[in-house]
């Protein structure tokens, strides 16, 4: 055989043994994705065959293939949005888990009659936002996302009244619960299973106890407990100190301070004190620069506030769940230098300034506590998030968020001073009308208020305080009396 043959014979037998060695691969990769499927390589599963249906989820609609035959269907569910969403189908008992942005997650429907099912987003206030719509079965029924009722449905007359009447119901409930129309109202409740409890968060939280080298001694406990975030709806909260947010802890520059931790939470659980001054071993990040704190157990936090802070503290352990929950509190030390005596922008600030009131207005949007203002939502905002100071007056608020998404906070009929970012005095404060606060942010302002009357106070992101019958969420007031 001649050496030219033989290396045709050659690359021959290697180019078949490389085409034998790609078949089974190929084979076993088939065999494997089937295997992972638990299709058996079939091309569909048992509940859905090989009807498959796309929906996506976003801030705050719900949209795709929204008619789906009888028998069987896949979802393909995916999170185009920039939270964590979900889809519950009504009457189902099916959901996904939730699905952070980006990502998508499959829903396998079976058994399915003809019919019109109710599918929403079951994380707190995205329903009243506008997660809803309609999945048809078998083509009976409408079929509606969320995105085609927003814009090309007009409203009737007929509809307009009738929402119009509940608007104006739920609007004036909330000058009820805040004192300003009859019958004046009592608003919500704390936690309904202890007696005598918090009606309101951002309670000052005085010391336990001084000891002798002037430390300061404050308790906290957390735990999960009922929680009234507007009149009559009751939910599930991570609290501390029994109440949403968390009370408010406030000392001295160069104040010693030691905070008892106690944990009756289902996990593990710790404090981390956001935009404070201290050692590392209290920073509360278990397990790295402390011991967890099991279920049952307690840690004790020391440290000296050396330096002046508009703070935050809340749960790093679990964060995820604890926080959007309600685990969370504003921390203050000392109190950021006004700028007194100071034109800025052709407004006067006088050198004597006392402002008459001093609010947290903490703002989430998550969980079960959902779009809110100081754990309550509106109208129960009367009680938490409404200012009420005299002609003239001028006031101090410190906004913090504990959300996940930015939400631009707009005053009507005043402008804010922003005079301190995240604890920090600024060199040249200036004046806002509407204020964009990203999670973990601080802004504290100083307000005049030189016009008499009901003023709202709200998050911008209309969908975070409003929808066809009623305000809801993340809206409060400004009350100016004579």
């Amino acid at each position: 055989m001649s050496s030219e043959n033989r290396d045709r014979q050659w690359w021959a037998v290697t180019i078949g043994v490389l085409a034998l060695v790609y078949l089974i691969g190929a084979g076993i990769i088939v065999l494997a994705a089937a295997a992972l499927r638990g299709d058996g390589g079939s091309g569909g599963d048992e509940a859905g065959g090989d009807n498959k249906a796309a929906i996506t989820l976003s801030e705050f609609k719900i949209e795709g293939d929204l008619s789906v035959p009888e028998g069987g269907v896949e979802l393909d569910v995916t999170n185009a949005g920039s939270v964590e969403h979900n889809l519950v189908v009504t009457d189902l008992e099916k959901q996904t888990p939730n699905i952070a942005g980006g990502s998508s997650a499959k829903l396998a429907l079976s058994g399915l009659k003809a019919g019109t099912y109710e599918v929403y987003c079951a994380i707190p206030g995205h329903k009243d936002a506008g997660m809803v719509a309609n999945l048809v079965v078998g083509g009976s029924g409408e079929a509606t996302d969320t995105a085609a009722a927003s814009g090309s449905h007009s409203m009737t007359q007929e509809e307009g009244a009738r929402y119009d009447k509940a608007m104006v119901a739920n609007m004036t409930q909330f000058l009820q619960i805040a004192g300003l129309a009859e019958p004046k109202l009592a608003g919500t409740k704390g936690d309904p299973t202890i007696e005598n409890g918090p009606v309101t968060g951002n309670q000052k939280l005085a010391p336990t106890e001084i000891l002798a080298d002037g430390t300061k001694v404050f308790d906290i406990t957390a735990r999960v407990g009922k929680w009234e975030v507007e009149p009559g709806k009751v939910v599930e909260a991570w609290m501390y100190n029994d109440q949403v947010p968390g009370p408010w802890i406030k000392v001295n520059l160069n104040d010693k301070v030691k905070v008892r931790f106690k944990n009756l939470t289902p996990a593990m659980s710790d404090i981390h004190w956001h935009g404070i001054h201290l050692p590392n071993s209290m920073d509360g990040v278990a397990p790295y620069t402390q011991d967890t704190v099991p279920s049952g157990t307690d840690f004790t936090y020391e440290f000296v506030a050396d330096r002046l802070a508009v703070g935050m503290y809340h749960a790093h352990s679990h964060g995820e769940q604890a926080v959007p929950n309600g685990m969370f509190g504003m921390f203050t030390i000392g109190d950021m230098p006004l700028p007194k005596g100071r034109t800025i922008s052709g407004i006067e600030i006088p050198a004597d300034v006392r402002p008459v009131l001093e609010m947290p207005m903490i703002l989430n949007d998550a969980g079960n506590i959902g779009f809110s203002l100081n754990g309550k939502s509106f109208p129960a905002t009367a009680q938490s998030a409404t200012a009420v100071v005299k002609l003239n007056d001028w006031f101090i608020v410190h906004y913090q968020s504990e959300g996940l998404q930015i939400h631009p906070m707009h005053m009507h009929g005043f402008p804010q001073l922003i005079y301190a970012k995240d604890g920090i005095p600024l060199d040249q404060p200036y004046w806002a009308d509407t204020i964009n606060i990203a999670p973990g942010e601080r802004y504290t302002v100083l307000v005049k208020a030189d016009t008499t009357g009901a003023w709202v106070w709200h998050c911008h992101i209309l969908t975070h305080v409003e929808q066809k019958d009623r305000l809801f969420g993340m809206a409060g007031a400004v009350v100016v009396t004579p």
